[in-house]
């Protein structure tokens, strides 16, 4: 504590006299003033003057050795002894002796023998004056570097401002101490801009408190900004001028380092895409930034103090309530809070946004709460992203019906619904019968047309609890649900009522059929897979007997799908090994029973060596879309095994099928000439084999096709002609050479004259339009006989021969030695 008198302590008292007796007399006159020292010696007295520096010291004038006077002279000129009170004590009274001890420094002059109540009176007065001198010095001294230590400049002028102090002692402020700066003008000491508006104020003029800033140049300082205090002070009637400095060169860094955050931090919210309100304790708005003025409708200047309730009106989405600001929660538990979910936000004016964020309270640097800040943005087209990405996610984009994800999650739960309850659930697969030809004809915007226009048919059977998928191309799924077999059937026969009405594509009318399979949990299968995989096996048979039906699931279709998936397999391998062989048919001429000709028929064996029938691959292979890469290995190989007849002297043409898949291949007759090229074989030793549905695909195309082989030479059949699309007027226009009359015709005509009849038309027409005839299946010599009279010139079958692999052919030509 600043001017405490306990720091000065008890006062020292130091009594010199030669004679010990006039010690004890003073000490016991001093009894209890102070802590008492006394000793007979002068010498001794100077030493521990210096070592105890004493406030009062009783000093004997006559003393043997050195005299009280010059005792009291040393110590006077000791600047550690000279503030000591000497008082003489002596047995004279002459006016002079009292004069000259006083004019030593002495403050007193007692003589012997002395009045003790008046003596010791008289020493505690001046050992009181002696405490109140030290206590004064002492604060003295404190003062002073207090004043040192503050800071702050601190100095005084005088009237004509010239520096009488300042407490500048290390001359940090001008580049000059304290002590060099006493009687300094201001003028050359201060900075000039600060000299120029101090000497604007004048004692007279000047009656109160200046105060103002300045940006002072002061070489090799470190201070950039000032704060000047100037006062007049009257001291002894004489004026002068107070004046301090304060350094604010910090406090103004900081000011604009403050200013620079909180514009920095002013544009960043202006410039970020959420929106920001702050506010203070009460909830009253003292921030929005333009996001947020755009999403409340309300201008910052128009929204600054009032309540955040009434610029930011918040409700739940769903109930249209309102719902209350987070930025209250933020502020009652201190803490950053999130909004209620499905938060809404209403503008002033009307719109809504749906909006998510968080509210958080504002701390000072002391960690006091002084407002709160909100921060929130728009989801209102994140959510509805997301929405419809979840639609998208788990519907059809063309129809908009359910696509397999949420087929499998609809099927999962109504078949662990039926477990329980032990229902029924069925399934039925429906397929768009011919969907690939339609959509190769017509163009793949009418195939699009034709299934948004089926998924709103096959919308109108189902009811709310079955639900209807898309799941493949031409595909759909519908799923019945604690179902009941007459319930399927009753579906079922909605669905083809439905189809009698026609389908709609751009000006024309057409009629579409559908094939269904259904398969029953749990009756023929107990998971979601098996019983899917089912309800295609059934649709599969519905094709396959005819289409435009449906057919129920059976363990014989299964065990049929598994042989046709174990065929595929095969004839995968053997087209990956080109290990398909090719059997030749021979052609007899009907009229000299030579070989005119072969056709060539391709065989698949299976693992154990035997032979799979056509009729079991060759319709895999169509499906499939294995038949393109078929029927070129087949050129192929007749190609080559033809090269080796020729080499044998066996020149006749063979004949090839081309299927539907082939002739629409781009570049089929490119492939086909190549292939004849690399063989080295003549085109005119080539018949391509082609049924008539294949011709009348792309009629444009089909006339392109045939004049370009028959330009090349190759030579083109109609095979099974009259059993589909016969029309004379594509035979007129058409590059075709032969006509195959087919052998359903042939093998029954002996006994249905509808078949002879049709025969005989064909060997008519083909006679009329210059057209060779061949005629397939020819079992016995009467049906040889009849065709022979008929006019038909050639013929094959089992009356001749089955077909034969290519050595047995070989055999075969070479054994009947001549070749028409």
């Amino acid at each position: 504590m600043l001017f405490d008198l306990s720091k000065i302590g008890d006062s020292e008292i130091l009594i010199v006299d030669d004679e010990p007796a006039n010690i004890l007399i003073m000490e016991t006159a001093m009894k209890d003033l102070g802590h008492i020292t006394s000793t007979t010696n002068p010498i001794t007295a100077l030493e521990l003057s210096r070592k105890i520096r004493p406030d009062l010291i009783l000093l004997d004038l006559e003393m043997p050795e050195m005299n009280g006077l010059e005792v009291c002279r040393q110590l006077k000129e000791n600047p550690e002894t000279e503030s000591c009170m000497v008082v003489f004590v002596t047995s004279h009274n002459e006016k002079e002796l009292e004069y000259t001890s006083l004019s030593y420094g002495a403050c007193d002059f007692i003589t012997k023998p002395y009045d003790m109540a008046v003596c010791r009176m008289r020493m505690s007065n001046l050992l009181k004056m002696r405490q109140q001198e030290k206590l004064i010095e002492q604060s003295r001294r404190e003062l002073d570097a207090l004043v040192k230590q503050v800071p702050v400049f601190i100095s005084y002028w005088d009237i004509n401002w010239v520096n009488q102090y300042s407490n500048d002692f290390s001359g940090s402020w001008f580049n000059i101490c304290a002590e060099d700066m006493v009687g300094i003008h201001g003028e050359e000491l201060l900075p000039q801009d600060l000299w120029q508006k101090l000497e604007k104020y004048s004692v007279e003029s000047f009656q109160d408190i200046a105060q103002f800033e300045i940006q002072p140049w002061i070489p090799n300082s470190r201070i950039s900004h000032m704060q000047a205090n100037l006062s007049i002070t009257e001291e002894k009637g004489e004026k002068g001028y107070l004046l301090t400095l304060v350094d604010i060169s910090s406090l103004k860094r900081a000011k604009k380092e403050l200013f620079v955050e909180k514009e920095r931090l002013r544009v960043m919210l202006n410039s970020i895409g959420d929106a920001v309100i702050a506010t203070d304790t009460e909830g009253f708005v003292t921030f929005i930034n333009p996001i947020a003025e755009r999403m409340t409708g309300w201008r910052m200047r128009d929204a600054m103090g009032l309540h955040i309730d009434e610029v930011m009106y918040l409700q739940d989405s769903t109930t249209r309530q309102r719902s209350r600001n987070p930025v209250f929660l933020a502020l009652e538990e201190k803490r950053v809070v999130g909004m209620a979910f499905n938060c809404q936000i209403v503008s002033q004016d009307g719109n809504i946004f749906r909006v998510e964020d968080s509210a958080a309270p504002i701390r000072s640097e002391n960690g006091y709460i002084i407002g709160a800040i909100i921060v929130f943005h728009d989801v209102s087209e994140a959510i509805a992203m997301s929405v419809k990405m979840s639609f998208l996610a788990n519907h059809d984009q063309l129809t908009d019906l359910p696509n397999r994800v949420l087929l499998h999650d609809r099927l999962t739960q109504a078949l662990q619904v039926a477990e329980l309850a032990q229902l029924k659930v069925a399934v039925l697969l429906i397929d768009i019968d011919h969907f690939k030809y339609l959509n190769d004809s017509l163009g793949h915007n009418m195939g699009d047309t034709i299934i948004k226009q089926l998924a709103a048919k096959l919308a109108l059977v189902k009811d709310p609890a079955m639900t209807l998928a898309r799941v493949g191309g031409d595909e759909f799924m519908l799923v019945l649900p604690k179902t009941t077999a007459e319930q399927v059937q009753s579906v079922t026969s909605k669905i083809y009522q439905v189809m009698h009405q026609p389908f709609q594509l751009a000006d024309q009318q057409y009629s579409i059929s559908l094939s269904i399979g259904i398969s029953i949990y749990p009756d023929d299968a107990k998971d979601e897979d098996t019983l899917m995989r089912h309800a295609d096996v059934a649709m599969y048979r519905a094709k396959h007997e005819g289409r435009n039906r449906f057919c129920f699931f059976s363990d014989d279709l299964e065990k049929q799908l598994l042989q046709r998936h174990k065929i595929e397999l095969m004839l995968r391998e053997a087209l990956s090994r080109e290990q398909l062989e090719v059997f030749y048919q021979p052609k007899i001429d009907l009229n000299t029973g030579k070989l005119c000709g072969a056709e060539a028929l391709v065989r698949l064996r299976n693992h154990d060596g035997g032979l799979v029938s056509p009729i079991d691959f060759i319709p895999l292979a169509e499906e499939t879309g294995l038949v393109v890469e078929l029927g070129a290995q087949v050129l192929r190989q007749a190609c080559r095994e033809h090269k080796q007849w020729r080499e044998h002297g066996i020149t006749i043409p063979i004949s090839v099928n081309i299927a539907a898949a082939q002739f629409a291949e781009e570049e089929i007759v490119e492939s086909i000439l190549r292939i004849l090229k690399n063989m080295a074989i003549s085109p005119e030793y080539l018949e391509l084999e082609v049924t008539e549905s294949a011709l009348m695909q792309d009629f444009t195309k089909t006339e392109q096709i045939l004049g370009a082989l028959a330009n090349a030479g190759v030579s083109i059949a109609i095979d099974d002609f009259g059993t589909g699309y016969s029309s004379l007027a594509y035979l007129k226009k058409f590059n075709v050479d032969v006509l195959k009359i087919d052998q359903s015709f042939v093998r029954d005509m002996l006994s249905n004259g509808s078949d002879l009849d049709i025969v005989k038309t064909i060997i008519s027409l083909a006679r009329n339009m210059n057209l060779k005839l061949v005629a397939e299946g020819i079992e016995t010599q009467e049906q040889e006989s009849i065709l022979k009279q008929l006019g038909c010139g050639i013929g094959q079958g089992y009356w001749y021969s089955k077909p034969l692999p290519a050595d047995s052919f070989l055999k075969f030509a070479l054994s009947t030695a001549t070749f028409a």
